[in-house]
């Protein structure tokens, strides 16, 4: 069991630019992703075959990889909420899963691949919830310190982009720039996978395969960092979250 201590968001910007990252434990103008309501349009998602497991055998070292969480990666760790709640949120590495077990509500824990800075790539993460349904799994592409995309999924079948910027008190600011309905998420105890791809002003996301909207984004226009994904809870717990892989490939 490994239990880490929370790393303040505007740390980990700084150290992007050119300090040592260490690993510890895990808007609005304050660190509260808005509240998520229902969508506007949901257009059903295109049909596409669904994704085969990963293939990339590749080491976490490497720029393109699959990492199956043998052990701990070492990577960055922090959090954007739920600060003053580390006490509530444990991590572990056992049976070649990362669990996520958190027991309070408003905990945003992320977990960053800070070896490379990619411009275009596709990620994809594999997760199992084991708790309660209101969660939020997301995946994370150009991460600086001018900000980064994130493609959230709620438990409940709804996803949400963000374009996520920094105020001037270093907090994470959740611009929702796009959202809809996933209906090819499984919801309850299930395993579902998610797919992100980033490439020029483009971000397309994905569900268990099925693409669910491409979205052109010339507003931010974040350009490259690290990718990663973030494990949330909203307003129940537990939140029980098993990651079975994370994949980073060429788009």
């Amino acid at each position: 069991m490994k239990t880490f201590r929370p790393l303040f968001l505007f740390t980990a910007l700084i150290l992007f630019v050119g300090l040592a990252c260490g690993l510890s434990g895990g808007g609005s103008d304050t660190p509260v992703q808005p509240q998520q309501e229902q969508p506007q349009n949901n257009p059903p998602p295109q049909q596409e075959e669904p994704q085969s497991p990963p293939s990339n055998e590749e080491p976490s070292g490497s720029a393109f990889f699959t990492e199956e969480f043998d052990q701990d990666p070492n990577w960055a760790y922090f959090l954007t909420s739920g600060l003053d709640k580390e006490e509530y949120i444990n991590i572990e590495f056992s049976d070649s899963l990362m669990t996520f077990d958190i027991q309070e509500t408003g905990i945003y824990a992320y977990y960053m691949f800070e070896d490379y800075s990619y411009e275009d790539v596709r990620i994809d993460i594999r997760a199992e919830n084991r708790g309660k349904n209101n969660n939020n799994v997301s995946l994370i592409c150009r991460f600086s310190d001018e900000g980064w995309y994130e493609f959230s999924t709620e438990g409940g079948g709804l996803w949400y982009l963000y374009a996520v910027t920094i105020n001037e008190d270093k907090e994470a600011v959740y611009n929702r720039i796009d959202n809809g309905g996933a209906a090819s998420l499984k919801q309850g105890k299930e395993v579902n996978e998610y797919g992100m791809l980033c490439e020029d002003n483009e971000i397309t996301m994905f569900v268990n395969g099925k693409e669910l909207k491409t979205r052109v984004e010339d507003d931010y226009a974040f350009r490259e960092g690290w990718v990663g994904f973030n494990i949330s809870s909203l307003n129940v717990f537990p939140i029980i979250l098993e990651v079975d892989w994370f994949q980073v490939s060429e788009p």
